[in-house]
């Protein structure tokens, strides 16, 4: 009894907290065996600063949550044959999320090569066909994404079409020589393993002189990430 009458020895007392979080809720709580009005005593003040998530908090926790699985490889079924693909997603995640899930979703079914180039490149990517359409998983465009081991120094390889920095959509080639001149100014974020003649055979079609649009639509069927 002699703790309960001495408030020096009191505030000396042990005094064991339970931190608990509520489920599915932004809250947590502490229970302890202070009387309700001895938070307002200087020894134990409540730190504000804990009382609401900052701005930079709530960014990085519903990125993280929203935060899609990225997939190893790809094949591009098109109509005339498969085009199988590594993707790069530890070098370059988000380029490679945006296509993982464009994939997943279907977006990229029905698509026209668009753009074919004998020797240099073939593109898709455009839901209009115009080769002006196309948007990332994110509504709009996003940034670049350079890496030093990731270069346009062969053939075969998948990079994001733009038209200027940061201005990534849904659009991508693939190449057919090396293209140097297209490094850190393309995204790189995979490169043909398998299928490299359905490459081949798409950029020998007959095609516009001044659009370089095929004269026959040749369509992506669908694309599989796994």
């Amino acid at each position: 009894m002699e703790a309960s009458e001495n408030p020096t020895m009191e505030l000396n007392r042990p005094d064991p907290t339970l931190f608990c979080t509520a489920h599915k809720k932004n809250r947590f709580y502490m229970f302890t065996r202070r009387e309700p009005e001895d938070t307002k005593s200087q020894e134990c003040d409540r730190d504000v600063f804990n009382e609401k998530p900052s701005k930079e908090d709530i960014i990085s926790s519903t990125e993280a949550t929203n935060m899609q699985k990225i997939y190893d490889t790809a094949i591009v079924h098109t109509a005339l044959g498969d085009i199988h693909v590594n993707l790069f997603g530890k070098d370059v995640p988000k380029t490679v999320e945006n296509f993982c899930v464009h994939a997943k979703n279907g977006y990229f079914n029905g698509h026209i090569f668009h753009r074919v180039i004998k020797g240099f490149m073939i593109q898709t990517g455009d839901p209009t066909g115009t080769g002006t359409g196309g948007e990332s998983i994110w509504g709009g465009e996003f940034e670049d994404e350079f890496k030093p081991n990731l270069k346009h120094d062969r053939p075969y390889t998948l990079s994001m079409a733009n038209a200027g920095p940061n201005t990534n959509g849904s659009q991508f080639f693939i190449t057919l020589t090396p293209t140097p001149w297209l490094d850190n100014k393309h995204t790189v974020f995979g490169r043909v393993h398998k299928g490299m003649e359905v490459v081949q055979n798409i950029s020998q079609v007959k095609t516009n002189p001044k659009t370089d649009k095929p004269y026959d639509d040749i369509r992506i069927v669908s694309v599989t990430v796994k």
